[in-house]
């Protein structure tokens, strides 16, 4: 468990945050160097960012590892807007995988709006952090979508919540989707079809 001690400003959560994470990855690499992942999932932004850099940037960065940022809200930027335009697209999304980019006013396109699943209405707003294309982090995030957010990050939700009422004797709720967890098939090892960009970081 860590202390925050930094306040949360909108657009430098990296600065309040990635040096926790960095520390995480580096014991990691030190007492199990077997487990070090291929690749990183962030809940937060890559290059979809205020300065294009991100929380999901700032980690893959400081530890050389491919990374992917997976917002579950639309940050606005470069003229980005959770517009009537934006939400008819978003209805537009029929299945699990289906996307479209979320190009700026730049004209660049800053990440994908992706339907993660079957049954989600809602997106996720995938953008590259580190050593990654935007094609290959969407395919991944979908790949490990067993319900809206990837498995990883919803997987560090569920046991950090755990630990916290463990630890804390905190009460509440468990993290939205964990007693269907064990129910649920579990996901591919891999979607079908990767490229072989993908099959390489997986």
């Amino acid at each position: 468990m860590v202390s925050l001690t930094a306040p949360y400003v909108s657009g430098f959560l990296a600065f309040r945050e990635v040096f926790f994470m960095v520390d995480a990855v580096r014991r990691l690499r030190e007492k199990e160097p077997h487990l070090v992942p291929q690749v990183l999932f962030v809940d937060g932004n890559g290059v979809l960012h205020h300065r294009g850099f991100g929380v999901a940037c700032h980690l893959g960065v400081l530890t050389d590892l491919p990374c992917v940022g997976v917002a579950k809200k639309l940050l606005q930027v470069d003229g980005l807007e959770n517009s009537a335009l934006h939400k008819e697209k978003i209805r537009l999304l029929r299945a699990g995988g289906d996307s479209f980019p979320l190009m700026g006013g730049s004209g660049t396109v800053l990440g994908m709006a992706l339907r993660s699943h079957d049954h989600s209405t809602k997106p996720l707003y995938v953008s590259v952090g580190h050593k990654m294309s935007l094609e290959a982090a969407v395919r991944l995030t979908h790949g490990c979508c067993r319900f809206r957010i990837p498995e990883p990050v919803r997987q560090a939700d569920i046991r950090s919540r755990g630990y916290i009422r463990r630890t804390l004797g905190i009460g509440g709720a468990p993290a939205p989707g964990r007693e269907r967890s064990r129910k649920a098939p579990r996901p591919r090892a891999c979607p079908e079809g990767v490229s072989e960009e993908l099959a390489g970081l997986w």
